[in-house]
């Protein structure tokens, strides 16, 4: 009897696949997530792995990647990526990255019959396989309480500009340096993307430090141009007395090493990768969950193209959600899905479960940081490109009861006019539900001061 192996976090979505797929004659394995799944591929050798791009501790592209570098260890076996988003690009990093197939979520039993044809016969025995545990401590050297008091929580944005940097006489007030923004806090410092505004920021901590010792964490979105372009200006990576930790989930290709320092090489850049003096580690994360010093960190992914996540920051005065580029999913299958607008209750049940995850996510954030990058007529004309629509946003954040909501990533071709109006719609939006979320738009050099309930009181 063939056997498949289902990789898949969404219980739902892995029941309906396993259902199908044992009344076609198939005896299914089931993982939650990817660490587990590829140990029971290697072990049970499945004729077919069906794996989540978005798989948390081993995504898609992470498990093609390993496993055809290793094709003795699987002879035969196809794999197939499935996609949240569709996107064009996904499918194309995953035939990269040595996928047989790429299909959209969710899978309609019709997709999945098709796929079956030209399965291999590999018999197999069903085993059952807990999760594996995660828990990585990334803890470094606390910043001095000079430098962020005890109780006391900074945010600082550096750069909130989408796509490519803007900077003119039109964008002034809001900015046009890409995404980058630092946190401080319970005696950490976090950086949050590596846009062209983490050039301000390392120029910024070299003066503040000089010849002090310097322990950061950076901790990137996703690999595209502008989240990461800035990193071979930043400063304090050229200082030996420093320690960078960079911390992502980039799969596809040759991983996030090689998506960083790409673009260091000749002809791109004078100095390459391994010129840098700091002392710099660099992790490809698995696991959902870690923490940094004190603070535990939670990631989402989010719906957009290729590998892009989100962070959940817990510190002592509240959390901190940054979602930089993000479609709702909702609105998205509606306006992009033909079979959405037929009524399909398969495909709005699974994007209504998809942004109530996001809402989870985010629910009881002290200070959301999100894409808000259009606005509703903006947004018909730009479906399926990964960015949201500040209706949407503003939703969001109502149903997760935020407390503060920050519009960003905006987008290049917006000046400071436009992201006044933008604002003041999704103020006025706030104010027709009744509710009373305040919002701003995200600015270069506007800072968010936090309190602990503890420090407050003394």
């Amino acid at each position: 009897m063939k056997t498949a192996l289902l990789i898949d976090e969404d219980k739902i979505l892995r029941h309906s696949l396993a259902q199908w797929l044992r009344q076609a004659g198939w005896m299914v394995l089931e993982a939650d997530e990817g660490a587990t799944g590829l140990a029971i591929a290697l072990e049970q050798k499945p004729a077919l792995i069906l794996c989540d791009l978005q798989a948390p501790r081993y995504n898609g592209f992470q498990l093609c990647r390993f496993l055809r570098t290793k094709p003795e260890k699987l002879p035969g076996t196809r794999i197939v990526v499935t996609a949240m988003g569709g996107y064009g690009v996904d499918r194309e990093t995953a035939f990269q990255a040595g996928a047989d197939e790429c299909i959209v979520k969710p899978i309609l039993q019709s997709d999945l019959l098709r796929l079956l044809q030209s399965i291999p016969s590999v018999d197999s025995i069903i085993t059952t396989y807990p999760p594996t545990p995660d828990g990585a401590n990334t803890e470094f050297t606390p910043l001095p309480a000079s430098v962020i008091p005890e109780g006391k929580v900074a945010v600082r944005f550096w750069g909130v500009r989408g796509s490519i940097a803007t900077p003119g006489p039109s964008t002034l007030r809001y900015g046009g340096n890409t995404a980058c923004v630092e946190v401080r806090a319970d005696g950490q410092l976090i950086v949050l993307d590596a846009g062209t505004g983490i050039r301000p920021l390392g120029l910024s901590l070299a003066e503040e430090f000089k010849d002090v010792p310097l322990s950061l964490t950076l901790l990137i979105t996703h690999t595209h141009w502008d989240h990461i372009q800035g990193l071979p200006f930043f400063d304090p990576a050229y200082n030996s007395l420093n320690r960078v930790r960079i911390l992502g989930y980039e799969g596809a290709r040759d991983g996030l090493l090689g998506a960083l320092s790409s673009q260091m090489e000749s002809p791109y850049f004078p100095v390459g990768w391994q010129q840098l003096p700091s002392h710099i580690t660099l992790q490809e994360m698995k696991q959902p969950e870690f923490k940094i010093g004190r603070i535990r960190v939670e990631t989402i992914y989010l719906n957009h193209p290729g590998i892009c996540v989100g962070y959940r920051l817990h510190t002592s005065a509240g959390i901190i959600a940054y979602l930089p580029d993000n479609e709702p999913f909702q609105r998205y299958k509606y306006h992009a899905d033909p079979k959405a607008h037929a009524g399909s209750t398969e495909i709005l049940e699974y994007a209504r479960r998809m942004d109530q995850k996001l809402i989870d996510f985010i629910r009881d954030s002290e200070v959301l940081i999100i894409d808000g990058q259009y606005d509703a007529t903006e947004y018909q004309t730009r479906v399926g490109w990964g960015h949201g629509c500040v209706d949407d946003v503003v939703a969001l954040a109502l149903n997760a009861n935020v407390k503060r909501l920050y519009l960003f990533h905006h987008d290049p071709a917006h000046d400071d006019a436009k992201m006044d109006s933008m604002v003041e719609w999704a103020r006025q939006f706030v104010k027709a539900l009744g509710e009373s979320l305040p919002v701003e738009a995200a600015r270069e050099g506007a800072e968010i001061l936090l309190t602990a309930p503890q420090a407050a009181k003394a």
